[in-house]
């Protein structure tokens, strides 16, 4: 979302590439099921959707970042809008609903439970329209070129692996998150933190890496993956039971279901603890008292999920478990999308500018997809070279036949560490044995084909570099904040720690306020 209102913006200028992995809409973006927060309501309503925003980050939101969010956010969902995006109605009037730290309902959804489909289909076809805008779909980006630390050229395979370079006067990276990280997680297999890898190999900044939302309610099935069910349908009156058909979230917060995502979702997992180490009880989803609501027409997706379960909202308790959802951190950058390398800008849940603090307040990213992408453009076309970079010699990097038995090992051993010694509850001697385990994985990785390249090898150094942004920010981090739980440090530190985390890779972790 946030790379494609980029090229919108872009496209009256010059010749703009958009490189995606695998087809356009194979992203985060579409699978957004919940909605887009926006306040349409005038002046009191902006500043009640700042207020949340602010509340929600746990005493570390850049409250200058969610100003722009939210002031600019009407004007750009209204485009989106005149674009042809088409959100749910009634009697002609858009329909609102309410999540999870909301004081108001402001969420925006299309065809019920699909937003972030047709946010995308919109603006796609948009886009597909544009004659200065070209598309290199199944296309991985290996690494940028940045001498002199600006970033000038991208490496990239296409779909036959073959290896070739693109300059640019600017680059934008929109890449998304990287729930893959994760052994639980809600992100599509595309997500596996390829933009933020890039950009940090390259030399830039990353912030915030620590904070990784889990969302509390994902359906827990054996052998399933990790379906996202939406905070709309705790917006739309769903309770949480534990295995004793008990209410709980009442000796959590006060705003029970509808508290923020980070406390629901450590609830979630305290709940589910069992007796003994290892052991776990099922916690369920409950939407059986609900009235006055068709869940399956306001729902589809998530019922037609549900149905090949033989599961029903309106019948059966739904198994849930908390899962990896959304990095709150990503490539620092300023409002504008800037990052600490000139050439390089980011947007979206790949960048980082202290928006969301320590904890997102549920739907905002859709809205910060489309303001921030937009910003970025205009600081590139701002700040771009008066003409293309100079000519590169080709890349030298080889293709190799995969090594997917090798690869998908590793990456499943990274999978597992990072659930283990830092998913929600963490402490010193977890997140060191995390990053003991990933060093021994990212060695391993090197060692498989030092000399050539798949996408796949690709992604699992990615996944590795990443994940240990997390655990070194996670380590410096001594306090708990937001999606941050140290059980060792369990109290939030605003003396020491109302600041953001700066990683740059092997240099010590530093702290610094926005």
């Amino acid at each position: 979302m946030a790379g494609l209102r980029a090229a919108l913006e872009l496209a009256p200028h010059g010749d703009v590439l958009v490189a995606t992995k695998e087809a356009v809409r194979e992203s985060n973006t579409h699978y957004a099921q919940g909605g887009i927060a926006v306040a349409t309501g005038g002046e009191e309503d902006i500043e009640l959707h700042l207020d949340d925003t602010v509340a929600a980050g746990d005493g570390l939101v850049h409250r200058a970042a969610a100003e722009v969010l939210v002031s600019e956010g009407p004007l750009r969902v209204a485009e989106l809008i005149e674009w042809g995006a088409r959100f749910d109605r009634q009697n002609g009037r858009l329909m609102r609903t309410r999540e999870a730290a909301h004081s108001r309902p402001r969420i925006l959804h299309a065809n019920g439970d699909a937003t972030g489909a047709e946010i995308s289909r919109s603006l796609a076809a948009l886009a597909r329209a544009r004659p200065s805008i070209r598309f290199a779909e199944w296309t991985t980006v290996t690494s940028l070129v940045a001498p002199d630390s600006r970033v000038i050229a991208a490496d990239m395979l296409d779909t036959d692996n073959r290896p070739h370079r693109v300059s640019a006067r600017a680059v934008l990276i929109a890449a998304g998150g990287a729930g893959q990280v994760f052994s639980d997680t809600t992100n599509p297999a595309v997500a596996t933190g390829d933009g933020i890898a890039l950009a940090s190999t390259a030399g830039a900044e990353l912030a915030d890496m620590e904070f990784y939302q889990f969302h509390p309610t994902a359906l827990s099935l054996p052998g399933v993956p990790r379906f996202l069910l939406s905070e709309a349908l705790r917006g739309e009156g769903a309770v949480l039971l534990n295995d004793r058909g008990q209410r709980f979230m009442e000796h959590y917060h006060s705003k029970l279901e509808l508290a923020p995502r980070d406390v629901v979702a450590r609830a979630v997992a305290c709940e589910g603890l069992g007796a003994t180490p290892g052991e776990s009880r099922p916690v369920y989803l409950d939407m059986r008292h609900v009235t006055g609501v068709d869940l399956h027409k306001r729902f589809p997706g998530i019922s037609a999920c549900l149905a090949q379960h033989r599961l029903d909202l309106q019948r059966d308790l739904i198994p849930i478990r908390p899962a990896a959802h959304y990095l709150m951190g990503g490539i620092r950058t300023d409002l504008e999308g800037r990052t600490s390398l000139g050439g390089l800008y980011a947007a979206g849940e790949a960048a980082c500018t202290g928006l969301h603090g320590a904890n997102r307040l549920a739907s905002n990213s859709l809205l910060e997809g489309l303001v921030f992408g937009a910003r970025a453009a205009q600081a590139m076309l701002a700040d771009a070279l008066d003409s293309t970079a100079p000519d590169l010699p080709p890349s030298t990097a080889a293709s190799s036949a995969p090594l997917s038995d090798d690869v998908e090992a590793l990456i499943a051993r990274l999978q597992r560490a990072m659930g283990h010694f830092a998913g929600l509850l963490r402490d010193e001697s977890l997140l060191q044995k995390g990053i003991a385990a990933q060093a021994e994985i990212q060695l391993a990785l090197e060692a498989l084909s030092p000399a050539a390249l798949t996408r796949r090898q690709f992604e699992a150094t990615s996944l590795a570099r990443v994940a240990r942004a997390i655990l070194r920010s996670a380590l410096a981090r001594t306090e708990s904040r937001g999606a941050q739980f140290r059980s060792d440090f369990p109290r939030r530190n605003d003396e020491h720690f109302q600041k953001h985390s700066i990683y740059r890779g092997e240099t010590p972790i530093r702290f610094e306020a926005w």
